[in-house]
């Protein structure tokens, strides 16, 4: 049980909580599942996530979550709507938010302007709406990050990669093997290691019986 418990070192470092924030902006900012990524049929090299994908992920990821419309309008030739996603935050267990707006050109007789309302569709209002809305909803998505598509149509993205060495080191660490290869082959000293990695006592018996076995 007591290696469920944070050190007094770390509390008073805030080392807790930079440990999570950075699991949860690496998260944020890995590239969605190729699968996942669409190309626009109308719109020349250009790659989006669909709505589906976006709501699988904030009810995966944020569990609670809801969209508030905070208004809509015309302007131009189309509709615009502007829309709120609230989300609980996994690591404050507060309600946050990010804001997005989406707009859709309403659909008229081919070769017509929409400046005459003559010429819009019947139905191009009731299928506008939902498509700005949609769009809206994904812009408001791309302030969290890559993961969820905000990076797809750009040419420099910065790398977010996961500092491991704020991960407790532990047999399922992506370094513990690497660890051990290097204690076994006289590379580390488990004091060396202890300066890199939060140990707790049992793993580092673990690595001092890798040691001991090595000489």
């Amino acid at each position: 049980m007591s290696n469920l418990l944070p050190k007094i070192a770390d509390i008073y470092s805030d080392k807790i909580t930079v440990q999570k924030n950075d699991v949860f902006v690496t998260l944020m900012n890995q590239p969605p599942k190729k699968d996942w990524v669409k190309t626009h049929p109308f719109v020349k090299n250009y790659n989006y996530l669909p709505i589906e994908r976006v709501e699988f992920l904030l009810k995966t990821i944020f569990k609670k979550y809801r969209i508030e419309v905070l208004r809509e309008g015309t302007s131009f030739n189309g509709v615009y709507v502007v829309v709120r996603v609230h989300y609980l935050h996994p690591l404050t267990g507060e309600m946050e938010f990010h804001d997005g707006i989406g707009a859709c050109q309403l659909q008229t007789a081919k070769g017509t302007s929409p400046a005459d309302l003559a010429n819009i569709n019947n139905g191009a209002l009731a299928m506008a709406f939902p498509i700005a809305k949609t769009v809206a909803i994904k812009d408001a998505c791309d302030h969290f990050g890559r993961l969820f598509g905000s990076d797809l149509n750009r040419k420099d993205v910065i790398s977010y990669d996961l500092d491991l060495t704020l991960i407790d080191l532990t047999p399922e660490h992506p370094n513990w093997t690497k660890v051990k290869e290097a204690v076994n082959g006289g590379g580390f000293t488990i004091d060396q290691i202890r300066t890199k990695y939060t140990l707790s006592k049992e793993n580092e018996k673990l690595l001092t019986d890798v040691q001991i076995k090595s000489k």
